[in-house]
Order: C-alpha cells, then structure tokens, then sequence
C-alpha cells in the first residue's frame, strides 16, 4: 500500500540505546517527528538495561552508572511521545531500509522474538544507532556450559537480577571486564580473579588524550577501587587458555602471554570457578548500513566501523549514525554523537562546546582501541579440537587444514570448504577468529541482506 506524505516522519532512529535515545529526543526538541525503532521493549540499550517489572526491583539504578544521563532522557521521550512529536515502535526487529521514490522504508518483524507480525515505517531521513555486540575468541573449551559472554553476564544482571554462577572469572580484554567485576562483586559473587590479555600500559602511549578526559581516568580508578574493596585480583597480560568440566565449568587455566599474546610455556595455572565471563571488545553492529552500501573504516582494534564526517554523516546521502557504528566508544560519546547527528538532521549548529567534546571522547575510544587489540599469537592457544564455528560445530583443525591443505586465503573460501560462518548467527561470533586462521590481514564489514531472521513468508510478501 503507498504510504502517504502525512504518514511520513522526517526521522527515522534505529535503535533506542544512548545513540538513539539522544537523537530522537533532541531531534523532537528541535521540531522533528521522529519514529524510534527498537528491538527492545524499553529505552536504553544494553547500556541501560533494566530489570523487567515484575521483578520489583526497587533500585534499578544502582546497577549503573551516569543513571541521571538516562533518566533526563527518557523523562523527555516519554514528553514528546505523549506529544505525539515521538513514535516508540518497540519489539521492532529491523531488517531491511530501502530508499523508495519519496522516502526510506524500514520493515521490522514484530514481537519479543521477531515472530508476530511486521511493520514499516516511512521517512525522510534515518539515523543508525544499532549498537555492537560482543567479540568472542574460541580457546579450549569455551562451549562448556557456564562459560558465558562478560557483556552477557551483565545483561543477566541488570535484565533478571541473576548470574550464572556464585564463583566466577572474568577474563578476555577491554575495560568493559572491569565494570562487569565490580558489578558481579557488589552482587555477592566472589571474583577470584580479572584476567587481561593486554594492558593499560598502552594509555600511556595517549597522553593528552588523557590528560583531556579526565573523568575517563575517574572512572579507571573507581574500577580499581571496587575490585581492591573486594578482595578481586587483576592479572594482566595473561589469558584463559582452557576451561575443565564436562556438564559444568568446574575450573579454569590462567596462562601467563607474552607480547604478541602467544602462551607462554609453564605457566598455567588452575583456578577452581563455576562460571567464566570472557569477552575481547565490542563489534560495531553493521548490517543495516553495510547493506545500504555505507563505507567503513578500520579500527585499530582491527574491528570495522562506518566512515562518518564531521557531522555524523555516512557515505550513503540521507543516512546518519551514531555511537558504536562510528566505533566503539562507550555511552557517553553516544550521547553526544546522537546530539550531534539531530542537530545536522534538524540543520541546525550545534555548539562549539559539544563538537570538541565529541572530538576529545572519539579520540580517547581510539586509544582504547589501540590498547586493547588483540595481538596475533592468540590462535596458537587452539588446539584442532578446538570449534571455532559453534553453529557448524567447526574446529581449528578443519580450518587449518582448509587454509594449508586446500588453498583456501580468505573467509569466503573457508567458508565454502567447512561450512565455517553458515549457521544461525552468521558468523557475527566466529568471523574474526576464521579470518584471523585465514590469513586476511584486513577484515571488512560483513555485508548481508537481512539485518535479523525473516521468515520466508514475510519475503515472499516483499
């Protein structure tokens, strides 16, 4: 059915975390109507996460940080959708934007899980503020049962006040470790032990980047606080280079690394747990905009993210983005950066103050980056027992054997030959650890024509 000009919004938001919330509500402020698209049932993203309300929690706030940042903002989504200068769409799955003769359509798939209808939505201008997930690198016995992601683990927490476990580790790289100990710890689990591949030493190398954010520093050190109060331990350049258990993680092995991340022989040692938090950094989440043919950038991280100007603007004329699509930076660069995007969309000038804000915090998430990269010696903590793809049940070995037996110089050809990246998730969990076997040395963007699970009925509608 055509839609009509009145049925149009000027601004399409896909997503509703800091990036999105920030855009849509300053966006509505400056005299736009906006359709807020969500997978979510609540505004927030995973930052924001909060308890379901039939769990009574009477505090939700103590389970973050920068809560205020949140509430201002989600007091005046609730201000403009009652206005009607907002439209929350929420449980909208997207997974597809296609720019039609007059407007871009967003099609989404309805529901908690995507199942219970579909929905499109016009407008004149759309902004992409989808967020990243969780970088997984395969080790030994990563599929045991309680080996869980450290983002996930946090999820668990602030979503259903419950973790997988009364003695847990915390291992992989990336800051993100440390607020999940201290939110594991303040819950009343007992953290032996914060295992970092890499370092802090790296910050170092940034010093007025620094020295520029301060607060940043704060933050550092309220980690290192928490864990001292707790009693958790921070081995540094170090790894878990294997997990014991059959039905149950029942212990895991902290190996010491040397610089390029290899294992160092003789030093593994035992530590009895009964969960495993373990996440290497965030992957900006880009289906959407690699679909609509947005460039992307390579981070130092070795992660892809979307080449944006100066005013938060993609390649693809029409398309803006905000937050972890433009790199992984953190909610308070989201913030900013979705402000940002709303005042171009809306064209008007944003202030001095805020652009050299944006600048100072961008600056400091690619110092991040480039601190905690992984280094290229992690593979050779897999054994070819090892699966790497989860979903095909994919080990190290068949790809190996794929790369130095059959030829095979790309993930294209890996996969093709082992089936490696086909299953459920795509190879969203498994695609840097097949390239990294693959010998690519630059890894783009994956590109797919579905963003999320689209029933074949639904395309054949299309």
């Amino acid at each position: 059915m055509p839609i009509s000009p009145s049925d149009t919004h000027d601004l399409a938001v896909i997503g509703a975390g800091p990036a999105g919330l920030a855009a849509a509500v300053t966006a509505a402020d400056l005299g736009l109507t906006v359709a807020l698209v969500d997978a979510a049932a609540r505004p927030g993203g995973q930052f924001y996460r909060q308890p379901a309300s039939g769990l009574g929690a009477a505090r939700p706030q103590a389970l973050h940080h920068s809560w205020g940042a949140f509430a201002r903002r989600a007091a005046r989504l609730e201000a403009h959708r009652a206005a009607g200068r907002v439209h929350h769409f929420t449980e909208h799955h997207v997974w597809s934007v296609t720019r039609e003769a007059a407007h871009w359509a967003v099609r989404a798939m309805t529901g908690p899980d995507g199942a219970q209808g579909r929905a499109e939505v016009a407008t004149r201008k759309v902004l992409l503020a989808t967020g990243a997930y969780e970088r997984q690198l395969p080790f030994p016995g990563w599929t045991v049962p309680g080996v869980v992601g450290a983002g996930g683990v946090q999820a668990m927490l602030k979503a259903g006040l419950v973790v997988p476990g009364r003695r847990i580790v915390v291992a992989g790289s990336g800051p993100l470790l440390l607020a999940v100990a201290g939110s594991l710890a303040a819950a009343g689990v007992r953290v032996p032990v914060v295992v970092e591949a890499g370092g802090y030493a790296g910050y170092a190398r940034a010093p007025r980047t620094l020295a520029a954010n301060p607060r940043k520093l704060v933050e550092g050190a309220s980690h290192a606080a928490t864990l001292r109060r707790y009693g958790v331990r921070l081995r540094t350049h170090s790894a878990i280079t294997a997990v014991h258990g059959t039905d149950r993680v029942e212990a895991v092995t902290l190996t010491r690394l040397d610089r390029d991340w290899r294992p160092v022989a003789g030093t593994g040692l035992r530590i009895p747990c009964d969960a495993l938090a373990v996440g290497h950094g965030l992957v900006p989440q880009l289906d959407l905009a690699t679909a609509l043919g947005c460039a992307t950038r390579r981070c130092p991280d070795g992660t892809a993210a979307l080449v944006l100007d100066g005013r938060q603007r993609t390649t693809v004329d029409g398309v803006w983005a905000a937050g972890e699509a433009g790199g992984v930076g953190g909610a308070e660069l989201a913030l900013v950066e979705g402000e940002l995007a709303a005042y171009d969309i809306a064209r008007r000038t944003a202030g001095d103050t805020l652009l050299r804000r944006r600048d100072r915090l961008r600056r400091f998430a690619g110092a991040m980056s480039a601190a905690h990269a992984p280094r290229p010696g992690w593979s050779d903590w897999l054994g070819a027992d090892t699966e790497v793809c989860r979903c095909e049940e994919v080990t190290a070995g068949r790809i190996r054997e794929a790369v130095g037996g059959l030829g095979a110089g790309d993930t294209r050809t890996v996969k093709l030959l082992t089936r490696a990246g086909m299953g459920w998730c795509q190879g969203r969990v498994c695609g840097p650890a097949v390239a990294h076997l693959a010998g690519e040395t630059e890894t783009g963007a994956g590109r797919r024509l579905l963003a999320c699970p689209v029933t074949l009925g639904e395309l054949a509608r299309e």
